[in-house]
């Protein structure tokens, strides 16, 4: 029996049921509170709490879907023989259509006779402080013949609430026998009789100030991890052995402990970026576009590792939408832009990647032939200067390191991020006050040019470039921006006239004084990373017709027509960073 056959058989089981059958919703949630879509019953939130009308919206109280689910929590487990970061969840659901009978029942005998399992065991809430102990669902495992019923608390099998307040309730689990007699829990079903304005943390601190409210109806919600459930059916001692997944995992179940490792990241990231690339998200520096770079690039260390190709990557991810395709169209719809976004940051990463593994073996040195200095700690200063110079995240030097032997110092390298940070905010304040920076003439215009070069970067190459550092002098001014490759020549050649096409209008600069909160709301550039009063200075240049070119936070001093400034000239652009690319230029 494989997935397909698992999903179809859920949906047509909750179908007869009287379940509206609905599709997942995206990776990327509603939920401002959550950055990604952890559950099925997110969607269903506002049913839950009586703001959503299930009749109106499904036709009935009760729903089932294949939802789409992701987790970073374990991120750095995966690799070993069970932890990923996306996962299908099979999951019914109902706003007060029925209760805790119903749905017991309904798990029963799906796993019983739908798949033909025996349940070795199953659990129930033993109660907490006010919360008594769930002894109807204890009763109706009873009735059902069910004989070993294990009591357990509050961090066990209490659901919720998902994100800073949401629903929540005690949940009871199933558990069967996997290919080796281990007990492992296969379907979790949650009451949510409460809700709790606060996260699951504060909940569980019992210290929290916030009550735990009733709602004014039950609701079930339920989940069943498909990968899990398809191992124990198809009596295989992984997940990564299942049917599914070896059609492109095929690195995964064979060869060293390490080989398996990687090829388990390999295939459990590429699955990941496929479908985060499919809902929208594109790699970047911020939420979930970085958590998708980090996959990626997590993935390409391990290839290049190994070795494999940028072409056999590229295949497995095409494995993978053939695999997922027809039950999720959207894969298959977009299976350009998967292929193009992956290709693309991976070609941006690949030459900084050599350079920083080089790097790597030369702090962390191979002894002799495959050993290495075990117990050997890096400094956290070494690791951010690998993470600052060659894009190797710290969670990439975790890795690393652990099949070398070696430690990370995690907390000297946060110290020196955050000490980064610090000198970065502090020169920006210097900068935006007008305090140490360079008060020359040369300076002075080039620091004019400066919002011109931004302003036509953003033109040119497009409005998500930001700027990530600057440093004026009297000869030359210095940007960095966030960029994805080298610029052509012909690039610069248009970003460089366009520049000079505004020096020669002689348009004014006009400064403007307000508060930073009117500042950001009108969209004034601001330097990544900086710290700015409540009161600033906004600098704004117009064209001849009315448009603003350009607004930027800035202390100054400008000049106050372009005019003032001469020919501009570009004369290197280069990369600092993976993802961020530096131009030096000048006025003639």
């Amino acid at each position: 029996m494989n997935s397909d056959e698992i999903r179809n058989r859920f949906l047509n089981f909750f179908e007869k049921r009287g379940h509206k059958i609905l599709p997942s919703a995206s990776l990327i949630p509603s939920d401002p509170t959550v950055l990604f879509t952890t559950a099925g019953m997110q969607q269903f939130k506002p049913y839950y709490l009586g703001e959503g009308d299930a009749m109106r919206d499904f036709g009935t109280l009760n729903t089932a879907t294949v939802q789409k689910c992701m987790r970073t929590s374990d991120i750095d487990e995966v690799g070993d023989e069970s932890h990923l970061t996306f996962f299908e969840m099979l999951g019914n659901f109902s706003f007060g259509g029925y209760g805790k009978r119903e749905a017991i029942f309904y798990a029963h005998e799906f796993i019983t006779k739908e798949l033909g399992l025996e349940i070795s065991y199953v659990t129930v809430f033993e109660g907490w402080d006010d919360i008594p102990k769930d002894e109807e669902s204890k009763q109706i495992w009873q009735s059902l013949g069910v004989q070993d019923i294990r009591e357990e608390g509050i961090l066990d099998v209490f659901w919720g609430p998902t994100g800073d307040g949401g629903p929540c309730g005690p949940t009871t689990e199933i558990y069967c026998k996997n290919v080796a007699e281990h007990d492992i829990e296969i379907w979790n079903i949650v009451f949510n009789q409460f809700y709790f304005p606060g996260t699951r943390e504060e909940l569980l601190s019992g210290t929290s100030e916030k009550e735990l409210k009733p709602l004014a109806q039950m609701g079930v919600d339920t989940g069943m991890g498909l990968e899990r459930l398809e191992m124990i059916v198809q009596k295989v001692p992984t997940i990564f052995d299942t049917s599914s997944f070896k059609k492109f995992a095929f690195l995964s179940t064979a060869g060293s402990e390490k080989i398996k490792r990687r090829g388990r990241i390999i295939a459990d990231h590429l699955r990941t970026s496929a479908f985060l690339i499919a809902d929208g998200v594109r790699p970047s520096n911020k939420e979930a576009g970085y958590v998708l770079r980090r996959l990626i690039r997590r993935s390409l260390v391990q290839a290049k590792i190994l070795p494999l190709s940028l072409d056999s990557l590229e295949t497995i991810l095409r494995n993978i939408i053939g695999e997922y395709g027809e039950f999720y169209n959207e894969l298959k719809n977009q299976e350009k832009i998967i292929i193009d976004e992956f290709t693309s940051e991976a070609e941006k990463f690949y030459s900084s990647l050599e350079k920083g593994l080089k790097e790597f073996d030369k702090i962390c040195p191979e002894i002799s032939n495959g050993f290495y200095q075990v117990g050997k700690v890096i400094s956290g200063e070494e690791i951010f200067n690998l993470h600052q110079t060659y894009g190797l995240t710290i969670d990439i030097a975790k890795d690393l390191s652990k099949e070398r032997g070696c430690k990370v110092d995690e907390e000297g390298f946060w110290t020196a991020f955050k000490k980064h940070q610090r000198i970065s905010r502090a020169g920006a304040e210097q900068k935006f006050k007008g305090g140490l920076a360079d008060q020359s003439e040369g300076a002075i215009k080039l620091h004019t040019a400066h919002h011109l070069l931004l302003a036509a970067l953003q033109k040119i190459l497009g409005k998500e470039i930001k700027q990530k550092g600057s440093n004026i002098t009297s000869e030359r001014l210095r940007i960095d921006f966030s960029f994805d490759r080298k610029l052509t020549d012909e690039e610069k050649d248009i970003v460089e006239d366009q520049v000079n096409e505004w020096i020669s209008a002689g348009l004014d600069v006009v400064r403007k004084e307000m508060k930073r909160e009117k500042a950001e709301k009108i969209g004034a550039e601001m330097e990544f990373g900086a710290k700015y009063p409540e009161m600033v200075s906004v600098y704004l240049i117009e064209d001849r017709a009315g448009n603003i070119i350009s607004k930027e936070f800035c202390g100054g001093p400008h000049v106050s027509k372009t005019s003032e400034l001469g020919k501009f000239k570009i004369k290197k652009e280069e990369a600092v960073s993976a993802g961020v690319r530096r131009i030096k230029g000048v006025l003639e």
